[in-house]
């Protein structure tokens, strides 16, 4: 018996970008587990799309054919929903939806389609207990994600899932929770033993979705060297995480919402094209079905079939 499974490993704001190092990190960090995944050179925007044994990198539209740049409400809300969210309600918008995003959202998405089939579904990046009073309180918005599995009635996971490793920060290791959030007691991987983890959970769901939003924060703030050495970290977790991945019942789906970190000329995002890169049996033939953000929840689809 199969146990066929789908990850979104969701980065925020990385794009592609150009060769010139003193613009794109991606330029001088060292990639080895990308590289070798994908041969060098991959996250250039004039790269076109590629495929080796094990993987297809698609070079993926987030414009939409909306005017101005794409924004993190809207190219999530894509993402998990397979229409034109954008195009939809006249604009790109974010950082949280608006009450049109969320009308969107609540229209279905993958997180209430998998639930709706029977499938067990989860978003795999905890949340410590500030966020949910501040949720609570209406302090604070829900961003797309969140807002999209709670519509689903499907819980977020947080300080207990961590404790317990059925999550795994969106920092990776821990440390955050324990020096800055003061969970003392939460658990500690290396980047690399926290992409295994990730491997280990998603197999055990039907469709789960990981969130990782300290990118897009590198590409709107702090220096080129800073967003390089966050690539390399990024590399050391997909290590770990194609090290532990099953090709034959698991599709690994790496995708963004918009262009960012990849141009540190200046601070806002990017109309350029993201990398959608799978993983998994079939891979070649499933990338030839992506063109743009909308597409990635149709393939998740047809994965699942």
């Amino acid at each position: 018996m199969t146990n066929k499974h789908v990850l979104i490993f969701f980065i925020d704001g990385v794009g592609m970008g150009s060769a010139d190092p003193e613009v794109n990190p991606f330029v001088t960090a060292n990639l080895p587990n990308m590289n070798n995944l994908l041969g060098d050179g991959w996250f250039l925007a004039d790269g076109g799309r590629r495929t080796t044994h094990r993987a297809s990198l698609i070079p993926t539209d987030a414009c939409l054919g909306v005017e101005g740049r794409p924004q993190s409400a809207t190219g999530q809300a894509v993402i998990l929903t397979g229409r034109n969210v954008s195009a939809a309600i006249g604009e790109h918008y974010g950082p949280k939806p608006n009450q049109p995003v969320r009308d969107e959202l609540a229209k279905g998405s993958l997180f209430s389609e998998t639930v709706a089939a029977g499938g067990k579904t989860a978003l795999l990046s905890p949340y410590p207990q500030g966020y949910f009073d501040a949720i609570n309180s209406g302090k604070r918005l829900y961003s797309s994600v969140p807002q999209a599995v709670v519509n689903a009635g499907v819980p977020l996971y947080g300080a207990d899932e961590l404790m317990a490793g059925r999550a795994v920060s969106p920092a990776f290791t821990g440390e955050v929770w324990r020096t800055m959030l003061n969970y003392t007691d939460a658990p500690l991987y290396s980047l690399h033993e926290a992409g295994l983890k990730l491997a280990q959970l998603a197999a055990d769901y039907r469709f789960s979705f990981f969130e990782h939003w300290p990118s897009d924060r590198l590409g709107h703030r702090g220096p080129l060297s800073e967003a390089k050495t966050h690539l390399e970290t990024l590399d050391q977790v997909y290590g770990g995480l194609l090290e532990g991945w099953d090709d034959e019942n698991g599709l690994l789906i790496i995708t963004s919402d918009h262009g960012n970190i990849e141009d540190k000329t200046h601070r806002n995002h990017t109309k350029n094209d993201v990398a959608t890169i799978l993983v998994g049996q079939g891979h070649a033939e499933l990338a030839e079905q992506i063109h743009d953000l909308t597409d990635i929840a149709k393939v998740v689809n047809r994965f699942l079939l």
